[in-house]
């Protein structure tokens, strides 16, 4: 359906922001941050400058691939308000979208207060000591002036971080500068190598990652973005390869200008290198209250778009914003509640390890919606970026995962569990998608690529499974129809529900269109798995013959024809209504299909439903034929459905004259390699008062028909009308297609095939054999023949005149070629004989020469 014109369910607004100010700007702030300042000089104090590089390496790897899973799907979709929950949610489906936006909406809020308490131990060095100037009180007024920037929106705060970054370049410049002065490769070869006691790679590499985790912040600003699709991709790249250039160029200034133990000690060290250090505590001051406001302007835009797609109905009151903007004000108020609730706790280090997961889960699920969205192969992937990489995506993935296991597995484990515990909730609670996500392509492709690999491998009987067209045209009477055929399938099968019209014209589109909304209404209103179909031809009989032919796809095709008995009610007389179904069943079973006549009416419906599961039995009368094999496995399947999970099922010998202890071991045999556990009963001379007496308290019978013309039989010599009045629920069921039980692996197409490729393979190498025999021969022949013409040659005597002996070995030596040849192509005759054999049992197996070759 063709929404384009409608109002996006979102009610995004269109953006305002550039890339520098809406992308770049909120970063490259948040990367460049306290880390930089405070611990990077201890990295490589404690790593060496070897590993130091490894680590801040590796850790852009994962900045780097998330990023060009950002760049795909920014370029794909158009993006609107949310950020990574957006992209996440329109990939994975609200479920994961709805767990990660919340998760992160909580570790943004949380991570003002860490800025913020950061913000306030660097201004407790630089102020006068008192009541007023402890670092949680500093901490409180700073997160008060960012909620006033947040307040009046995104253009105001980006102003504030223009003079922010200010401050950080002139802090970077001053470092730099400083650095460059003092540098020297003596001190840099020294500082190479790790010190002996220094702390272990996976814990220094813990306390630097934070500084790469806000390549994403700009991200979170996409509903205010002009263009997010061609500014998500170029910001973030900036971002994040400009602030790799500053990493990877402080770590070499430190390592060249101070020792590796005052690196260690000293946090502040950047203050020893830089040219001027007031500039330092300005960068320090920037890097804090920066990374704070693209915390405070993305964690209220993630909330309001959480609000607005009704994920979470007590978020609701979120959805409304204020301004031409849509700034998410009431975002804003909570997201600050937060920080100041945050600050007030004192003890934070577990909630930040734990706010760190929740960044690498949403990079790692990033990652892996990009892959899962390519992987779909769906047409309407087709992002603009062209540097993109489906595996590059899922090693995305695969190292967010492992870095949190290296990290800290515990606290790895408990932000998995949270973000799964919300997706269960939403599982359960969350009404239909408001939106289409890549779960249904992923699902189409799957269902492509298996029946792809079903179709190369050969059919057997332990692979088949009840594949059923239920025929059905009254509408009181589909619900039961539609029960029965969900406990044959045995959650193994599926079922397509058909309806065929008889009539021509446009006028049968629109009935065709209503009674496909009829059967769709049916199937839902009582929860049954099938798949609806509804036809139209002129003629019934072309109709079903077309039908029964055509419906599946590769080797998904129906086996077995399931519909109602006569309907008892109808105003056309009992011999009609039989004659006109035998034709139609006769047509089925020509074409190869079996055949299920369900026999139930209301009553016997509340009276099966009376029963309680452990009471209940399944009666199928055996004829020791392809019919009564598959009347007992659909018992059997029966008894996979819940409600029949402890039915007993009986299995009636009709077949036989006399009640001997022979015949009870015959069917117990029977029984034994079919693997069904049954109880094995002998009738003698079945008749309808045995049929009565046996199963009238059945839950449900299996009998088998025949037909005869067009006439529907049963071996009981009794009328069906008879039999079914005596009898419960009650399924008359005529195989066309003998399904071995006891069906062996080695056995079947797969056997045939096995000894034909044996035998392939066998006659191949007598074929060579005899060919290098001819060859060899054909060899022997000429060099003979040889000989004798240059012994010709040497004496000026012809043939006749140089003797018998020679010439008979020459001649002897040509006979034999010939002989030896004429084996070959025999040999030969046979290996194609058996490759068209194989070829035959499947015309999907490659000849052995293509194998070879």
């Amino acid at each position: 359906m063709n929404t384009r014109n409608e109002k996006d369910v979102s009610g995004d607004k269109t953006g305002t922001m550039g890339t520098f100010a809406g992308v770049f700007t909120p970063s490259i702030l948040t990367i460049l941050g306290i880390i930089l300042f405070l611990r990077l000089g201890y990295v490589v104090g404690s790593a060496g400058l070897g590993r130091a590089l490894i680590i801040i390496t590796l850790a852009n790897v994962i900045s780097i691939l998330t990023s060009i899973s950002i760049s795909a799907i920014a370029t794909n979709i158009k993006v609107k308000g949310g950020g990574d929950y957006y992209l996440i949610s329109r990939t994975l489906g609200p479920e994961f979208g709805g767990a990660i936006g919340m998760v992160l909406f909580l570790a943004q809020s949380v991570s003002i207060a860490f800025y913020c308490i950061g913000f306030g131990e660097a201004m407790t060095v630089l102020l006068p000591q008192s009541i007023f100037t402890t670092s949680r009180i500093i901490a409180i007024f700073a997160v008060s002036l960012l909620f006033i920037f947040a307040w009046l929106g995104a253009d105001w705060a980006t102003r504030f971080q223009y003079v922010v970054m200010a401050l950080l370049v002139a802090a970077l410049f001053s470092f730099f500068a400083g650095g460059l002065v003092h540098w020297e490769m003596a001190t840099l070869v020294q500082n190479w190598t790790a010190p002996s006691q220094g702390p272990k790679f996976w814990l220094i590499f813990a306390i630097f990652f934070p500084a790469v985790t806000g390549f994403t912040q700009g991200v979170s600003m996409s509903g205010d973005l002009k263009n997010p699709g061609k500014s998500l991709p170029m910001g973030t790249f900036m971002a994040v390869g400009i602030s790799i250039l500053v990493y990877f160029g402080a770590a070499l200034v430190f390592a060249g200008v101070l020792s590796n133990e005052i690196l260690m000690k000293d946090y502040g060290s950047m203050k020893r290198v830089a040219r001027f250090s007031v500039l330092i505590n300005a960068g320090v001051v920037a890097a804090t209250l920066s990374s704070a406001m693209a915390s405070f302007l993305g964690a209220p835009r993630i909330l309001q778009s959480l609000a607005k797609d009704r994920i979470f109905p007590f978020l609701l009151p979120f959805a409304k914003g204020s301004g031409p903007t849509d700034n998410p004000r009431r975002g804003a108020l909570l997201s600050a509640a937060i920080a100041f609730a945050t600050i007030s706790m004192g003890q934070l280090n577990l909630i930040a390890r734990v706010v760190s997961m929740f960044f690498l889960i949403s990079y790692g699920l990033l990652n892996y919606a990009t892959y899962y969205e390519s992987r779909a192969a769906s047409p309407s992937f087709r992002p603009k970026f062209k540097w993109f990489d489906q595996r590059l995506s899922l090693v995305g993935f695969l190292a967010c995962l492992l870095v949190m296991l290296a990290i800290d597995f515990k606290t790895g484990l408990i932000g998995v569990s949270i973000l799964f515990a919300i997706y269960q909730y939403l599982k359960r609670t969350a009404g239909p998608a408001r939106w289409a996500d890549s779960r249904r392509s992923y699902y189409l492709q799957r269902v492509r690529e298996n029946l792809l690999e079903a179709y190369v491998e050969p059919e057997h009987d332990r692979d088949w499974r009840p594949q059923i067209l239920a025929f059905s045209k009254d509408a009181q009477r589909r619900p039961g129809l539609l029960r029965f055929a969900s406990w044959i399938e045995g959650k193994s099968g599926l079922t397509t529900v058909v309806k065929i019209l008889e009539g021509k014209g446009i006028k049968m589109l629109k009935l065709q269109e209503e009674s496909e909304s009829e059967l769709r209404s049916d199937i839902a209103a009582h929860g049954f798995a099938a798949f609806p179909l509804v036809v139209f031809a002129p003629d019934l009989d072309i109709a079903l013959n077309t039908l029964i032919q055509s419906t599946g796809v590769g080797p998904l095709k129906a086996n077995t024809i399931l519909l109602n008995w006569l309907d008892p009610e109808s105003e056309i007389t009992n011999h009609q209504r039989e004659i006109n179904l035998g034709r139609n069943l006769r047509a089925a079973y020509r074409l190869g299909r079996n055949i299920v006549l369900l026999d139930a009416d209301e009553d016997k419906w509340n009276t099966l439903e009376n029963i309680p599961g452990e009471g209940r039995r399944i009666d199928v009368w055996w004829l020791n034929d392809a019919t009564s094999r598959l009347m007992l496995l659909l018992g059997y399947l029966i008894t996979r459905s819940d409600p029949w999970g402890a039915a007993k099922i009986r299995v009636l010998a009709a077949g036989y004259t006399a009640d001997t202890s022979e015949n009870l071991t015959d069917l117990k045999n029977n029984l034994e390699e079919a693997r069904i556990e049954a109880e094995p009963i002998i009738v003698t001379n079945a008749d309808i008062d045995k049929l009565s007496e046996y199963s009238a308290d059945a839950a449900v019978v299996f009998l088998p028909f025949r037909l005869r013309g067009d006439q529907i039989t049963c071996p009981i010599d009794a009328p069906i009308e008879e039999i079914v009045s005596r009898l419960p629920v009650t399924a008359f069921v005529l195989a066309a297609e003998d399904i071995a039980l006891d069906a062996e692996p080695e056995e079947g197409t797969a056997g045939h095939m096995a000894v034909a490729m044996d035998a392939l393979a066998d006659a191949e190498k007598k074929a060579v054999e005899a060919e290098k025999e001819a060859a060899k021969t054909r060899e022997i022949a000429e060099t003979a023949r040889a000989k004798l013409l240059e012994l010709e040659n040497n004496t000026g005597q012809s043939e006749e005149d140089l003797g018998t002996q020679l010439k008979i070995a020459a001649d002897n030596a040509e006979k034999e070629a010939d002989k030896v040849f004429r084996k070959a192509a025999k040999a030969r005759v046979k290996v194609e004989e058996a490759a068209k054999i194989v070829k035959e049992l499947d015309p999907t197996a490659d000849s052995i020469e293509k194998k070879e070759q």
